[in-house]
């Protein structure tokens, strides 16, 4: 529903976490990446065209130099992420950990491996899926997943620490107005926050 319309307008989305692995639950988000920056009237009007208006959108950063992002929810559970700068190789290697599927793989029924918030691996079978433990055998996961050892070290890291402590406080979370466009809140964050100029540095149009 959200996939093929943008599919259709000339974006290349994909989406990601458990629908992409097939391990979905009622509680499933439905979250839909397109992994490269773009003009955001472009992928505004192409949801609105599908009727998709979005209900929420916002810029989120975790850190001061880590990958900021443009957030659409179309519902609670529905959202269209893309980035504002162009993503690192481990920045995009973070939503195929989690497993990340393109139109063509979900219109024929291909579940990809990925792993879940518990740190599992899971691996798609004819009769549903494997679990198996992702700590302690970071290399082999990596190589399952065609990512780095160091996006599956990171990851294992901070999914240990979010168990330990709960959810870490993020460094920006800006929700934008109605008629206020991503570019221009992002260029003003940028101005008004040396942090994100320091840790953005060569990374900015």
């Amino acid at each position: 529903e959200v996939m093929l319309p943008l599919e259709s307008s000339g974006f290349r989305p994909m989406v990601h976490g458990s629908v992409a692995r097939g391990d979905v639950s009622k509680d499933s988000d439905v979250d839909v990446v397109i992994p490269y920056p773009l003009p955001s009237f472009k992928l505004e009007l192409a949801l609105q065209a599908a009727g998709l208006s979005p209900v929420k959108r916002e810029i989120v950063m975790a850190t001061p130099w880590q990958l900021p992002k443009a957030h659409l929810y179309i519902e609670d559970d529905r959202s269209v992420t893309f980035p504002l700068v162009k993503p690192r190789q481990n920045e995009l290697e973070f939503y195929y950990f989690g497993g990340a599927a393109g139109v063509d793989e979900l219109q024929r029924g291909i579940r990809v491996p990925g792993v879940d918030k518990r740190l599992m691996l899971i691996e798609p079978t004819p009769a549903g899926h494997r679990e198996s433990p992702v700590r302690g055998n970071e290399a082999a996961v990596a190589k399952i997943l065609g990512v780095g050892l160091e996006i599956v070290r990171e990851r294992v890291q901070v999914l240990t620490r979010r168990v330990e402590v709960g959810h870490t406080g993020i460094f920006l979370r800006r929700p934008l107005a109605p008629g206020e466009s991503f570019e221009e809140v992002f260029q003003g964050l940028i101005r008004e926050n040396p942090d994100m100029k320091i840790g953005l540095k060569g990374r900015l149009p």
